[in-house]
């Protein structure tokens, strides 16, 4: 992570001219803007998510070529597990010749589970692993996808993000390997975010119905690179927010802006069944990223974006594990 020398002042609507002249007040607002930007000086990357295995990706660079849409990440949802090593390495090679991250889901979830609080309000555990059987079934899809070439896993569990930390730290796990953390058990308040920082998530999905004020109280508690979702899916609220584009890139910079799609069909997890949706709706994500980026372009914001293929994050604060004794076992607290 780097401190912008770029300036970021707030962003002036081409409306705001005839609303003064109306003699009525517009936008406002007087929040920070954030000092921060990626290794490459951006402030903001594109993400394309819920790609859903090599034909969907496919779709989606189809139409990102043909739109003249630029992506830096696209993400999948329905986990590794549910992935053959085929189709995992199509998809790896593919982003690897277009320069896109790929970024894939960890395994089993409380959601899936045969677990009763799944289908309560107050009990369901979302995608968070329960027992040490899912919290080793989480790990073995992180050894398997790394094996085969990923470099980005999407966290679900706070637990699995720890232990995923460790083993990088010990470089059993790459040092260029990168932690997501999910949207689902995404942090809503200063001191979580700071946590998730901490445990070792290196870009961190917030709550897509945050304020401008609340997500800027975010970004002052940690470095970490925001996921946001301009438009969220309907399970995530179905927010579109694509005018708070312009903000977002001034206030919580670095900053992934994320194209969901709301008003269309829970996908994960995906399969030949579904495959019409979603390729469809994988190709309608990038005419909503098209929509977003035209709105910053028209701000005079595109240049802020980061230079495409980049994908570090920078330096991050972390949690260090306590030492271990000779025979494996740690010997104090962590500090």
């Amino acid at each position: 992570m780097v401190t912008s020398d770029v300036p970021r002042s707030t962003q002036t609507s081409p409306a705001s001219a005839s609303l003064a002249r109306l003699g009525y007040p517009g936008a406002a607002n007087t929040l920070p803007t954030s000092a921060l930007a990626f290794p490459d000086g951006g402030a903001f990357r594109v993400e394309i998510p819920s790609v859903e295995g090599p034909d969907a990706l496919a779709a989606v660079l189809d139409e990102a070529a043909r739109r003249s849409v630029p992506i830096h990440r696209v993400s999948q949802g329905s986990g590794v597990m549910m992935q053959t090593d085929a189709e995992i390495t199509d998809m790896v090679q593919r982003c690897a010749e277009a320069d896109i991250e790929l970024c894939l889901f960890l395994g089993p979830r409380a959601s899936w589970d045969y677990g009763a609080g799944r289908y309560t309000a107050a009990g369901n555990l979302g995608t968070r692993a329960r027992g040490g059987e899912q919290l080793e079934q989480s790990l073995e899809d992180a050894l398997r996808a790394v094996e085969l070439g990923v470099r980005c896993l999407l966290v679900g569990d706070e637990g699995v993000l720890w232990a995923l930390h460790r083993l990088r730290a010990t470089g059993e796990l790459p040092a260029d390997l990168t932690f997501k953390v999910s949207a689902l058990i995404g942090p809503a308040n200063p001191a979580s975010f700071a946590l998730f920082e901490n445990l070792g998530a290196d870009s961190v999905n917030v709550p897509g119905d945050l304020s401008l004020a609340q997500l800027s109280a975010l970004r002052s508690a940690g470095r970490s690179a925001i996921d946001f979702y301009l438009e969220s899916p309907d399970n995530l609220g179905g927010f579109i927010r694509h005018y708070d584009g312009p903000e977002l890139v001034r206030l919580v910079a670095p900053v992934y802006l994320k194209f969901g799609l709301r008003n269309a069909p829970d996908i994960y997890p995906s399969g030949g069944h579904l495959r019409g949706a979603v390729l469809e709706s994988g190709r309608e994500r990038v005419r909503r990223a098209e929509l977003g980026l035209a709105l910053l372009e028209r701000r005079g914001l595109l240049d802020q974006m980061s230079p495409l293929g980049s994908r570090a994050i920078g330096g991050l604060r972390r949690f260090e594990p306590a030492p271990e004794s000779a025979d494996g076992t740690q010997t104090g607290e962590t500090r």
